[in-house]
């Protein structure tokens, strides 16, 4: 799979098949081998485990108690008392008014727990197992209502006891899916390695507020396109269920934390769990954690609608990989990031504080072994099984076929089946086939549609009745006394009966107007490999529409192009037919559920020891800062301004400095062991303006370009020796481009010249800035004595021996009693500072420091300055990034803001005045 390797604003489409991917399901597990074998060479630790989290485990829990002579188990619930009371649409889960709070209650002798299969995702739950087969496997999952023995009541989370729990965690352990082989391979059970379920308790009111309420009314309808007043209630907040979304996804964080073993893969699935990236990586920072979506992702436009989104995204750049069914959806993810939050991107993926976060793309499939074994023997026993030998039979689809085939005898077959869900396009698609009668009337009394809507999540009686109104209109205003052109079930098929569905039709059309994965366009390919072999209409909104390019691709929305498309189809020559079945079935059966998880592995391993892996840069510690403060004989302290001591605002000029960083600044210049210079890009008259007060403070200006020593007045241009003619050229560059970027300006200074994009559109800024710094550095900078650096919205082109680090190696050439030093920074361009610091190779204690450029080249009576000893040590150099533990940097310590800097500086000068304690003569 290889990376993401382009913003939006580079590419808008992009083929499905990439380098890598097109490949053998063992050609994908072997080089999961070897990835997984390097790593372990390399000294990574793996321990050979996947911990997948998903919203519901697969498994249904029945709670049954037996307690002889106790009569009742728990007095009846309590109806509530006001409306507002009632939970939305499991009224169940109301906790019972009991008299006795749960601890009270009267323990029973034993507790019997009943384990069945949980119906749902299956593509997702079969991929999921197929990877027994090379790892160690744990399902983390909320447990679902815990139904009770009483047909339609469920047990309270609340009632059931911490041994209860504990039992079941036991009854786990041992559990066996239905089908022992159930996602492998046959000749692969006896090795499979051992897979273990992980419940995870939440009481019903935040399990339901987290699923029922923010889930299903707000995140599900944004990602689909509709924004929650389209479909909920009046009373509805888009904001109401958040605290619920934020405990539950607490709760997973939590379990996932106390069976989270160094060197686990965890694999965090849907949007049901968005906030859990983050949340595991604030516990465990070195995580390798990966976040599939298996909705769509709508554009940043739709996206930034959504009250909690900057939460929202920031949970999901918690993870080192973020993976989406399509590469439209990984861009929009993308685009959301860069104009909501405002995050840089990067052909590594998403910058937030220095931890990269990849985003791919790769789409889920079928289990197609497990589709044709239940499919293909019960429709052609005779002809064997070609593709899938070995495999059981499943009788009962034959009978119903060819029943089906009696009933519409002479008549061509269109077969539909969604959910009875907005935008599952039920209407549109009923609107469509009622065109197709209209525009191609031959097809009246030769034509039937079978549309088959299983009941939704959430029910909805307006889209119902209007769907049965539309049915009736169809057939008054087409059907006859022997004719009925559309015939509509609303119910759940049993697996024979929509096999035989598939089997039978002569077209399909499944045509949502917004859908992630839609598992029925490939079954009905496997369907008709022994059968018709019939084409498809497929919405071209659906995550896999790449996938299945060789479908009649529509838009559901322009019912005449879906009417046509239907009549192309019932009118497809055989060829054409075998033609695109056969392009199609390769596809299904090659991307399945099965090669997609083992790719998903191996795309998480790619991120193991990359550049991309969060390395957690330790807080600075207190107590040997003030003990080595207090020791030296001389200090030195280095401040970056902008983000350092004081934050980044959108207007530069209002980044002044606050009274109490003006205070900590005079107590540390009024000791006349310290020397401390603000080393900034920040041009001289902006420091001396609001700093210049301190007149024993020491300055350098526009990144090295310009000093001026403690307490002079006078500065030194480091600039004056050099050849400045670059300037004009950069700058009709720089000219070029604002003309063509809206918002953007350039900042010229004596030794730098800057182009500044922070107030452009994001994307557009982003791309005009890595179109400039490739014209700068392929035909500028190679002829010049310059470098081209890349900041926060800003590119900046100064002279070579003209930066921080220089400046750095300056001061302490020309201090080389210093005996503490203390340097911090925020940005790119502090890097230098805190390169020039890393003084002393490993095991090295002591060091001689040569003179710098901003000596030798400066100054020429020092042109031939001798190298000088350092009395620094070590365990003395405080090099200090600002910013998340996360961020790649070259300094040894980090604060996370520029406000514990400030409180550093004021606490070293207290400890250093405080008195002595007197030594007790106990």
């Amino acid at each position: 799979m290889s990376p993401f390797s382009t913003v939006a604003s580079d590419s808008f489409t992009e083929p499905y098949t990439r380098l890598g991917d097109d490949v053998s399901l063992e050609e994908v597990r072997e080089r999961v081998r070897e990835l997984e074998a390097d790593h372990r060479a390399n000294g990574v630790p793996l321990s050979g485990r996947i911990l997948h989290v998903c919203h519901y485990l697969p498994i249904a829990a029945t709670l049954t108690k037996t307690n002889e002579g106790a009569g009742v188990l728990s007095p009846p619930a309590t109806p509530p008392s006001k409306h507002s009371e009632v939970p939305n649409e499991q009224s169940s889960q109301t906790k019972p008014q009991s008299s006795a709070s749960p601890s009270e209650a009267v323990p029973l002798p034993s507790s019997i727990w009943t384990l069945s299969p949980r119906y749902g995702h299956a593509a997702m739950i079969s991929g999921i197992r197929s990877l027994s087969t090379t790892h160690e496997q744990l399902i983390i999952g909320w447990t679902g209502d815990i139904l009770s023995t009483t047909p339609g009541e469920h047990v309270s989370e609340e009632n059931i006891s911490e041994q209860d729990k504990k039992e079941l965690d036991e009854a786990l352990k041992g559990y066996q899916p239905k089908e022992t082989g159930a996602g492998t391979e046959p000749d692969d059970e006896k090795e499979a390695k051992p897979s273990a379920y992980v419940p995870v308790w939440m009481p019903g009111k935040v399990a339901h507020g987290h699923y029922d309420g923010y889930c299903k009314q707000i995140l599900w309808p944004l990602f689909h396109y509709l924004l929650w007043q389209d479909v909920a209630t009046e009373y509805a907040s888009a904001d109401s269920h958040y605290p619920f979304y934020e405990a539950a996804n607490a709760a997973f964080a939590r379990r996932i934390y106390e069976v989270y073993q160094p060197g686990d893969l965890i694999w965090i699935h849907d949007y049901h769990l968005l906030l859990v990236p983050k949340m595991v990586r604030e516990q465990v920072p070195d995580a390798i954690l990966g976040l599939f979506v298996h909705t769509p992702f709508p554009s940043s436009e739709v996206f930034r609608c959504l009250p909690r989104r900057k939460e929202i995204l920031d949970g999901m750049l918690g993870a080192n990989l973020v993976c989406f069914q399509t590469y439209s959806y990984a861009r929009h993810f993308i685009s959301t990031c860069i104009r909501v939050c405002g995050y840089e991107a990067s052909s590594r993926g998403i910058d937030v504080e220095g931890h990269v976060t990849s985003v791919l793309h790769c789409p889920v499939g079928v289990d197609a072994e497990r589709v044709a074994r239940d499919f293909l023997a019960g429709v052609s026993q005779e002809n064997g099984l070609a593709y899938f030998p070995n495999l059981p039979t499943r009788p009962g689809i034959k009978p119903k076929l060819d029943a089906l085939k009696t009933l519409y005898e002479g008549k061509k077959i269109i077969v539909g089946r969604d959910k009875l869900d907005v935008v599952k396009g039920v209407l549109q698609k009923l609107r469509a086939f009622e065109k197709l009668l209209q525009d191609y009337p031959e097809w009246i009394g030769n034509v039937v549609m079978i549309q088959v809507t299983s009941p939704a999540l959430s029910d909805s009686p307006k889209l119902e009745r209007q769907v049965s109104e539309l049915v009736a209109h169809i057939n008054g205003e087409y059907g006859s006394l022997d004719f009925i052109p559309c015939h509509h079930y609303h119910q759940t098929l049993k697996k024979d009966e929509f096999y035989a569905l598939l089997s039978v039709a002569d077209l399909a059309v499944i045509t949502p107007l917004r859908d992630g994965m839609n598992t029925t366009s490939m079954e009905f390919v496997i369907a008709q490999e022994k059968t018709k072999k019939s084409p498809s209409v497929l919405s071209e909104f659906m995550g896999i529409s790449k996938h299945m390019e060789d479908a009649l691709q529509v838009n559901p929305w322009n019912l005449g192009d879906v009417a046509a498309a239907m009549n192309r189809g019932l009118l497809m020559s055989e060829s054409e037919k075998q033609t695109r079945h056969a392009k199609l079935h390769k596809v299904v059966t090659t991307h399945t559920s099965h090669s997609w998880a083992a790719v998903l592995v191996k795309m998480l391993l790619n991120q193991v020891g990359g550049t991309n892996t969060a390395r957690k840069t330790p807080y600075i510690p207190k107590e040997l800062l003030q003990k080595k403060y207090i020791e030296a004989k001389k200090r030195l302290f280095l401040f970056d301004y902008d983000g350092t001591l004081a934050p980044i605002v959108k207007v530069p000029s209002m980044a002044v400095p606050s009274e109490e960083t003006l205070s900590a600044l005079k107590q540390l210049c009024d000791d006349p062991k310290n020397i401390v210079y603000i080393i900034s890009g920040r041009d001289g008259e902006f420091l001396e303006q609001h700093l210049g007060q301190l007149k024993k403070l020491g300055f350098s200006a526009e990144h090295g370009g310009f000093v001026r020593e403690p307490g002079n007045d006078q500065w030194m241009n480091f600039t004056e020796a050099l050849d400045m003619s670059w300037m004009t050229e950069v700058h009709e560059v720089f000219r070029y481009y604002t003309e063509r970027t809206t918002g953007s300006h350039i900042e010229v200074k004596k030794s730098s010249i800057t182009w500044h994009y922070r107030a452009t559109d994001p994307e557009w800024g982003q791309f005009q800035c890595r179109q400039c710094q490739d014209l700068l550095e392929n035909n500028l900078a190679h002829k010049r004595p310059i470098e081209v650096l890349v900041g926060k919205k800003n590119l900046e082109v100064r002279p070579i021996a003209v930066n921080k680090g220089e400046i750095v190696k300056r001061i302490l050439y020309f201090n080389p009693d210093a005996e503490f030093i203390f340097c911090a920074g925020d940005d790119k361009t502090d890097e230098d500072m805190f390169r020039a610091l890393n003084l002393f190779p490993p095991g090295v204690t002591k060091t001689n420091m040569e003179a710098p450029l901003s000596v030798t080249l400066i100054e020429p009576d020092k042109k031939s300055a001798p190298p000088v000893e350092l009395a620094i040590s070590p365990e003395a150099v405080f090099t200090t990034a600002v910013g998340h533990s996360s961020k790649r940097t070259m300094a040894s310590w980090h604060v996370t803001t520029p406000q514990e800097v400030v409180e550093h500086m004021l606490e070293m000068v207290e400890v250093a005045t405080r008195p002595a304690t007197p030594q007790s003569n106990l």
